[in-house]
């Protein structure tokens, strides 16, 4: 069996050469390098190009560990990056399909993989890279060809196949207008529509129970309460924290400008609480620090602990993101802000994104389904004036009054 069936039928794993490296040259803040440590130009050239289209770090990170699989496919079958096909695409697809994700192994004693979890009907990741993936992992491809296909540089047809229908349909459309349905392009995978789950009111009681100190009670409840994003609330330093206006400012993921997010009473409380058991922070310092160790700032990884260790004690399985799902579901459902009020708090770009949070859940319906169920079964009634006997020779014995 030749190599690209095995890849496509995920039988041998891609080899892990080359790597993404720091760089500290201006606008250039990653770059690949091969198996022998040589710098990979072409993919440096559309970095900076990212870099100089003011892209966030996140996201260069990104597209290079992206073209990092890619070239890795590339180096495995012996084609080079100038020469690469529709077919060498269909084996990465293929391949991403099949193949195990490294960042899903879990131990013996944890749930399977896509199992679902009975407390908070989520399912668990599955082994394998999922859907959005695949289709990030081809944007990063086509654009990456596109890029140097404007200088005439690599094939002269993107490998990447695109969708002409769609392009059309979307280009002029208004954001305020629904998106029609059109055909998607060869090799791309179909994603659902997921609805925003937020965590019941009872769930969440005990999820803030859960919670082992202060530092991590007023994270909680700063998340959910302001909607702001598990790292942009890490971002928080003394000076971004107005007691008196009960808000604080964080760095926004979308635009990156320093803006105000209110944060509830009950928030402040704990953040006080939590600042007087330990020293305080300087200008310039974040306020959430490790309690074990040395003094450190409170990393994205040690935060998604906090919760990890929440869930093993309940039995779940909840995100960090979920709290800011369940602020947009909270004051989406309320009555005292409307719509527009609530997209200026979440920050979201559309109010398509926050109308969504609109939408009736069922696992919120338990209470009025069980009633629903529970109610009596309603008695026949007839007009009057119809004898019993003759109800009950038409409809039945048991049908007269």
């Amino acid at each position: 069996m030749d190599l690209r069936r095995q890849l496509m039928e995920g039988r041998v794993a891609i080899p892990r050469v080359g790597s993404v490296e720091l760089d500290g040259r201006p606008n250039l803040p990653f770059v690949l390098v091969d198996g022998r440590g040589a710098e990979v130009e072409p993919v440096s050239e559309y970095l900076r190009e990212l870099a100089l289209g003011d892209c966030s770090l996140h996201t260069c990170r990104s597209y290079a560990s992206g073209l990092l699989r890619w070239f890795r496919l590339l180096w495995a079958l012996g084609v080079g990056w100038d020469r690469a096909t529709e077919s060498e695409v269909a084996v990465m697809v293929a391949w991403l399909r099949t193949a195990p994700n490294p960042q899903r192994e879990r131990s013996a004693a944890s749930p399977a993989a896509g199992s679902v979890n009975l407390v908070t009907g989520k399912a668990m990741l599955g082994p394998g890279y999922s859907k959005r993936t695949i289709n990030h992992a081809m944007s990063v491809v086509s654009g990456f060809y596109a890029h140097h296909g404007r200088f005439g540089r690599g094939p002269v047809v993107n490998p990447v196949p695109s969708s002409p229908e769609r392009r059309r349909a979307l280009s002029h459309l208004s954001p305020l207008e629904p998106k029609p349905a059109v055909g998607r392009a060869r090799l791309r995978q179909k994603v659902s529509d997921r609805p925003p789950r937020a965590i019941p009111d009872d769930r969440w009681d005990e999820l803030f129970a859960a919670m082992g100190c202060e530092r991590d009670r007023a994270l909680l409840e700063f998340s959910v309460s302001s909607g702001a994003r598990a790292a942009e609330l890490l971002g928080v330093c003394p000076e971004d924290i107005d007691w008196a206006g009960r808000q604080v400012y964080v760095i926004s993921k979308g635009t990156r400008l320093r803006e105000p997010v209110p944060a509830s009473p009950r928030a402040f409380i704990h953040l006080a609480h939590y600042l007087d058991e330990g020293s305080r922070r300087r200008a310039g310092e974040p306020v959430w620090r490790t309690l074990r160790g040395p003094d450190r700032p409170l990393s994205y990884w040690a935060l998604r602990r906090v919760l990890q260790r929440a869930n093993d004690l309940l039995g779940a399985n909840w995100s960090w993101h979920d709290c800011r799902h369940t602020a947009a579901a909270r004051m989406a459902a309320g009555e005292e802000l409307t719509l527009p009020e609530v997209q200026a708090i979440m920050r979201h770009a559309s109010i398509q994104t926050t109308s969504r949070y609109l939408a009736v859940r069922v696992e919120e319906l338990f209470d009025k389904l069980t009633q629903h169920y529970n109610l009596p079964k309603a008695a026949a009634s007839y007009p009057a004036g119809y004898s019993a006997d003759d109800i009950a020779a038409v409809f039945g014995a048991g049908s007269a009054p």
